[in-house]
């Protein structure tokens, strides 16, 4: 009896610290673009209605999280990364910047959906989308997962993709700033 009440009172502990450091943002609704800068974990998912969590004590750091128009901005150049989570029901858009991270949390389902990664920002997406821009600029990853029928890559020499798991029925590479090949780098001549 004593070590199922010393388990209650664990679990009760935890929820209620867990909770004290997590922030819902209820005034932020009709998202449909987000840019991120500085060290900024960002996770999304679709959803019936718009949500934002913010997982830090966020309003004792310098933060920001701001919605005007449409588009929610997230700004931290703390030393420790600001963890958002955003649930978005009409999300097209995503753009990180500096050491800002991406990721899905389950699957990306859109008609239409553009990223854009710029410096050292990553992004690991699960995406199903009809037609999928990506962007990915200077030393930026992104490693990508799912499907569309359109898919347009736009990259430089110096950014990574991985898009092994991506499977697209029109797939166009441009690639940017990358060496001239010439008849020596060709394979076969």
């Amino acid at each position: 009896m004593f070590i199922v009440v010393l388990g209650i009172t664990n679990s009760t502990y935890a929820a209620a610290k867990n909770s004290a450091t997590v922030t819902v943002l209820n005034n932020i609704s009709a998202i449909n673009k987000i840019e991120v800068h500085g060290n900024v974990e960002l996770f999304i998912s679709d959803g019936s209605t718009d949500q934002v969590k913010v997982y830090n004590k966020y309003y004792s750091e310098s933060a920001l999280v701001q919605s005007t128009n449409g588009v929610l901005r997230i700004t931290s150049y703390n030393a420790e990364k600001l963890v958002v989570w955003v649930t978005a029901n009409d999300l097209t858009s995503v753009s990180a910047y500096d050491n800002a991270e991406v990721k899905s949390f389950g699957d990306i389902s859109k008609i239409e959906f553009n990223v854009d990664l710029y410096n050292n920002a990553s992004a690991k997406l699960n995406l199903n989308a009809f037609s999928a821009n990506v962007t990915v600029n200077d030393h930026a990853k992104a490693d990508l997962s799912g499907s569309a029928n359109d898919f347009i890559l736009s990259r430089n020499f110096a950014s990574s993709v991985n898009n092994y798991n991506f499977k697209a029925v029109h797939y166009t590479d441009n690639k940017v700033n990358f060496p001239a090949e010439t008849k020596d780098d060709m394979v076969g001549i």
